[in-house]
């Protein structure tokens, strides 16, 4: 139990130190941040080479702390991405308008949907010849649209009014958002049908007022810039940001979830296996770990999880009436919600993980449900005498034997066989003292005779 009661210890830290890992590989960009700002004014380029959620958002947070640390005149964002969360493209496009460095989007293949959201909140946009941008409707995780009035009503908004700030048609933007709107485009000498998303070349959104300028290269566009003398400063995503980036992706936190819940499960009531606990409470480690290198998670979701799990540990050798049982799982799920980007997303994600894990766990413990931990509160052993166990001493060397009663028999009385006394009973009739009576049957403990005539 000791033995046990370490290595459970020794797993449930797993976590805590893979966030640590991650904070020592995140404190690198500390010392990035602090070089740079040793450089004088310079233009830092910075990546949107990826689905927009929320990993990006955290590395472009950092990317404009740093250049607002290095005093640098302006941020170039090389945007080429299809889109992704619509969230997450709210909070970047929030950070691009309200940063005191100015921004230029350089579209570097595609600018779709929320990709085109964080572009037109840069104050110009430059394209790259055969670039596109647009096709911003809404779609779900499968790639569906979505025609909910609502939710068209407020991304065509979200658009229109980004496309405003710098002084852009937002009648373009929302032709982008919405497959119903029909809108004349007289600069581009069309019409956008109805059914249709628009989207545009990098010569058709210069026509519109949707782009600045079209260069070859993101030194081209610095150079029409007027930076070309500065100092460029390319920031690409840390070793621990790419791992992050990924481990926040909404179906490898179900994927976590799942291995995370079933492993502990597992471990729990079939117990002795010790691969399972490893893998769940890996998987717990690195969900803990993406988070926090994202910005999400800190050391209290850490300690609100292995608080968690220490409870559910504890209720299952010290009864508490469920008690126990309840305050650690709401401590896990607090724990696991408070680190996420979106506590709905996880909530989601977790729930879906645990109808999972319950199958696995179902399975398993069918199969090894001689190992089962209840197995210690259940008495399965049974003391046969096949097996050697006797509940009482047998009379069975009496059958067929013959004595003398030596009390009357009515119908129990005791008889003697040789130089035993024994307590005996009759299948009912009477038999008088000193008659010689015979041994019929036995039964356990109990001896039946009759009168021998």
């Amino acid at each position: 139990m000791k033995l046990a009661a370490v290595i459970w210890t020794l797993l449930m830290l797993i976590p805590l130190m893979l966030v640590t890992a991650g904070g020592l590989l995140a404190s690198g960009t500390t010392a990035q941040a602090a070089e740079a700002a040793q450089t004088g004014p310079a233009v830092y380029v910075v990546p949107v080479k990826q689905s927009v959620e929320s990993g990006l958002k955290s590395f472009l947070e950092r990317a404009y702390k740093e250049a607002a640390e290095a005093k640098a005149e302006r941020v170039v964002l090389v945007i080429n991405t299809f889109g992704g969360e619509v969230t997450s493209a709210e909070e970047i496009g929030e950070l691009v308008r309200k940063s005191k460095i100015p921004t230029t989007a350089y579209v570097e293949g595609k600018a779709v949907s929320a990709g085109t959201y964080i572009a037109l909140n840069a104050q110009n946009i430059v394209m790259e010849p055969g670039s596109t941008i647009g096709a911003a409707s809404v779609v779900n995780s499968s790639g569906k649209l979505i025609d909910s009035p609502k939710v068209i009503s407020f991304w065509v908004k979200t658009m229109r009014e980004a496309a405003e700030l710098n002084g852009r048609n937002p009648d373009v933007a929302a032709a982008m958002v919405d497959p119903g709107a029909v809108i004349s485009l007289p600069e581009l000498g069309t019409v956008k049908q109805q059914g249709e998303v628009l989207t545009l070349t990098a010569d058709e959104a210069i026509k519109a007022g949707y782009a600045e300028y079209k260069a070859e290269s993101v030194d081209d566009a610095i150079k029409w810039l007027g930076l070309e003398n500065r100092d460029l400063i390319e920031l690409k995503p840390t070793i621990a940001e790419k791992i992050a980036t990924w481990l926040v992706s909404p179906i490898v936190m179900t994927v976590l979830f799942t291995l995370g819940i079933a492993g502990i499960a597992i471990e729990l009531f079939v117990p002795g296996f010790g691969v399972p606990g490893f893998v769940g409470i890996v998987s717990f480690g690195l969900y803990f770990f993406g988070h926090y290198i994202a910005g999400f998670a800190g050391m209290e979701s850490v300690a609100l999880f292995i608080v968690g799990i220490a409870l559910l540990i504890i209720e299952l050798f010290v009864p508490s009436w469920g008690i126990l049982g309840l305050v650690g799982s709401a401590s896990l799920i607090a724990g696991v919600l408070t680190a996420a980007s979106s506590p709905m997303t996880a909530f989601i994600s977790l729930v879906i993980a645990l109808v999972i894990a319950v199958v696995i766990l179902y399975f398993v413990v069918r199969k090894y449900k001689d190992r089962g931990i209840w197995n210690k509160f259940i008495l399965r052993e049974k003391l046969t005498a096949e097996q050697g166990y006797l509940s009482a001493e047998t009379k069975e060397d009496l059958l067929g034997r013959e004595g003398i009663a030596i009390t009357p028999l009515r119908p129990a009385g005791t008889i003697q066989i040789g130089d035993n006394r024994i307590d005996v009973v009759t299948s009912g009739e009477f038999i008088a003292s000193g008659k010689t009576v015979k041994v019929i049957k036995t039964e356990g403990t109990w001896v039946v005779v009759r009168e021998v005539l």
